[in-house]
């Protein structure tokens, strides 16, 4: 019986030990951290041995193979003692597949990816297909090729789960964007980065597709040094294309194969021109499985806002509270600077991945009143505003960053927690920073 170890008890980790389980390895699943109880009780149901607080050598170097979870970076000793003994690792997704016929529907990018994998599916929900939803959002996607079954997956995929993919393949892969984000993780350079995100095409064959922005001038770059054999449907904003997504008088305009489509763009749910790329994607998308046009439209039309993505949470006192906690990095919070009509208070702060702040000069000096930190060290943040902002001031919880900010902000303005950086230097998680932001936003 072959010997398949899992690093990393949390939700790839564990989903990805079940399905070890299921198949019939004999499997052991180690984490240096502590392993959250819903976690432990999933191991326990499962009669899955597992560790915690420490990786026991004898135990892990005698796998036949090792699966990774995402969270641990390759640089980790275990990590590298278990390359040494030319053990090959493995990522969930990469595992998974191996037992997997579904048609996948696959989403990478620096932003705009859990947006588009949202719609994607929701749209392949309207079409009564039978589908589910995983990778970096829901549930595992190996715990759910071990406990469902699903026709179609729409798939969000990381750079770093897409670290260690050998064979694994979508039916549609769609790169959003590449921005610099992660890049502590690659060694501090872009062509590390650019490289991980492209491994999702690494498989495509001639009958699959792959969606990207032909305005993302990285993405383009890259696309000059590899050949694909695929289906090429590329979007833009600034240019017709022969086959894809493009604008044409207030309207955005899908090309596939001999039919062409088209959609007021006021009639799409989500503002904002990082929307329009989102909703191109997941358009070509739905066109490339066979979704009728009708249902395309009102998808498109009646989709609700992600939580944490440029959420509207209140309006007290005539000042709109908006929460896009998930923005981690400047791409990110560019865009969310960029589709506000009002004077904006910017919420901003946390742990810093190496960010440059300077390309967001211009939107902050037309639409930035006031910046309130919310961070252990924000000097950064100091220095790279403090010349064109009037007012910045520093706070330590979301409660007094919302507190503040209401005290800054006039009728007509808005507040936006849109923090440009990670979350872990006083939070769990992005997520955690969203909740705690809406709650002390209800509060006031």
């Amino acid at each position: 019986m072959a010997r398949v170890v899992v690093l990393g008890g949390a939700e790839s980790g564990v989903g990805a030990a079940v399905l070890a389980k299921v198949k019939g390895f004999d499997v052991f699943l180690s984490d240096k951290g502590q392993i959250k109880e819903d976690y432990v009780k999933t191991l326990e149901k499962w009669e899955i041995p597992f560790e915690q607080g420490q990786h026991t050598e004898e135990l892990i170097l005698n796998a036949d193979e090792v699966v990774k979870s995402p969270g641990i970076p390759g640089t980790v000793p275990m990590v590298q003692k278990i390359r040494e003994r030319g053990i090959r690792i493995v990522s969930e997704i990469e595992f998974a597949s191996r037992y997997d016929s579904a048609k996948k529907i696959c989403i990478t990018g620096s932003n705009g990816k859990t947006t588009t994998t949202s719609l994607i599916y929701y749209l392949l929900q309207n079409a009564g297909l039978n589908v589910g939803l995983g990778g970096n959002i829901g549930k595992s996607y190996a715990y759910q090729v071990a406990t469902e079954h699903f026709d179609y997956y729409v798939l969000e995929i990381s750079s770093f789960q897409l670290d260690d993919i050998y064979d694994f393949k979508p039916d549609i892969a769609i790169i959003t964007n590449i921005t610099p984000d992660h890049l502590d993780r690659y060694d501090h350079k872009m062509e590390n980065y650019v490289a991980a995100k492209f491994n999702i095409t690494r498989n495509l064959t001639q009958d699959d597709c792959f969606i990207f922005d032909s305005d993302d001038a990285i993405t383009i770059g890259h696309l000059n040094n590899i050949v694909l054999r695929c289906k090429m449907l590329p979007f833009s904003q600034e240019k017709e294309v022969p086959q894809g997504a493009f604008l044409r008088d207030n309207k955005m305009v899908i090309r596939y194969e001999k039919e062409e489509t088209d959609l007021f763009l006021e009639e799409l749910a989500l503002g904002g021109k990082h929307n329009i790329y989102n909703s191109m994607a997941a358009a070509l998308a739905a066109k490339a499985t066979g979704i009728e046009n009708e249902v395309i439209r009102k998808s498109l039309a009646t989709f609700q806002p992600i939580e944490h993505r440029l959420e509207p949470v209140l309006s007290i006192k005539d000042v709109l509270y908006i929460n896009d906690s998930k923005a981690t990095n400047v791409d990110s919070a560019w865009y969310a600077l960029e589709c506000q009509k009002k004077p904006v208070v910017w919420i901003v702060g946390g742990k810093d991945k190496g960010n440059d702040y300077s390309v967001l000069n211009d939107l902050v000096k037309e639409k930035v009143k006031a910046i309130v930190c919310l961070g252990v060290d924000n000097t950064k943040i100091h220095a790279a505003f403090e010349k064109m902002v009037p007012i910045i001031t520093d706070t330590a919880s979301a409660e007094e960053a919302v507190r503040k900010s209401a005290e800054l902000a006039q009728p007509g303005d808005v507040v936006l927690l849109s923090p440009c950086c990670a979350s872990f230097d006083l939070f769990k998680n992005y997520e955690d920073r969203g909740e705690q932001f809406k709650a002390a936003v209800r509060k006031l």
